[in-house]
């Protein structure tokens, strides 16, 4: 079976999902450079079922680089990538997809001059005897909004570009969950939004650890950090220095391990 064919077995809907709290995807050894620099070095990482996971480091820490890894925009040097117990190899987004994988990246990735629908289906739109099926999709995102409880924007059909901070992330994240996802990584989902806004993101990141999803949040916010996490994992210099429950941290220990790796590589 070829690489890429292994990574779509594992988005049959039939396949064995591991119970809640158990690492849907596992990251072992990876590493990645870019011409003489070492952007990530033997970094472990593991995203169980139905946990928030908190990404942390400080800036060139390595964060974006191993988050692209696992979307399949980057390629590791070394090291391997299972999903759900079995070793994949993410070529592509499209290969993540597969697997159920979707990241909502800072930009979000949103047109602004299409309404709620047309983003949610952009690129991957239904089609009825050759013409879009515009009632099912309106109905399947309407369907994804509420089950998320995503109530705040006046019309499904208003264009992006009319919504608030919150509002757009809030899209954004039912676009990347409405495909049978298993696993949402989120790049800085709070980035200059102010606290009502914040609020109503941080309640969307529990509601899909409720579901079951793993999620991984990269979050330079303590704040927001230890308000959504179950589980704090630190990279330093490309290396991840630590991971464990939140409950093992408090804000001066994760800064410590983000500006020094800490006293030690334990984790």
């Amino acid at each position: 079976m070829s690489d890429a064919n292994v990574a779509r077995a594992g988005a049959q809907p039939n396949a064995a999902a591991p119970p809640a709290g158990e690492a849907r995807l596992q990251v072992r050894a990876l590493g990645k450079h870019f011409g003489a620099v070492q952007a990530l070095s033997d970094v472990d990482l593991d995203l169980p079922a139905g946990q928030v996971t908190a990404l942390c480091g400080d800036n060139g820490a390595g964060k974006t680089v191993l988050t692209k890894c696992i979307a399949g925009i980057f390629q590791a040097d070394q090291g391997q990538i299972l999903w759900e117990g079995k070793p994949v190899h993410i070529r592509s987004p499209r290969d993540a997809a597969h697997l159920g994988i979707e990241t909502v990246y800072q930009d979000l990735a949103l047109a602004d001059n299409l309404d709620i629908v047309q983003n949610m289906f952009l690129a991957r739109e239904r089609l009825r005897g050759g013409l879009l099926d515009e009632d099912a999709m309106e109905r399947d995102a309407a369907e994804t909004l509420a089950s998320l409880r995503v109530t705040t924007v006046r019309s499904i059909r208003q264009p992006v570009g009319s919504l608030s901070g919150g509002q757009r992330q809030s899209v954004a994240v039912a676009k990347a969950v409405m495909w049978n996802s298993k696993l949402v990584l989120l790049d800085e989902p709070t980035a200059a939004l102010g606290v009502v806004q914040t609020k109503m993101v941080l309640d969307l990141v529990r509601r899909l650890r409720d579901r079951g999803l793993a999620v991984m949040v990269i979050s330079h916010n303590l704040n927001d950090v230890f308000e959504v996490a179950d589980r704090i994992a630190v990279l330093y210099l490309g290396r991840m220095v630590i991971q464990d429950a939140a409950s093992a941290f408090d804000r001066q220990r994760v800064v410590q391990y983000m500006t020094s790796g800490g006293t030690n590589g334990s984790g």
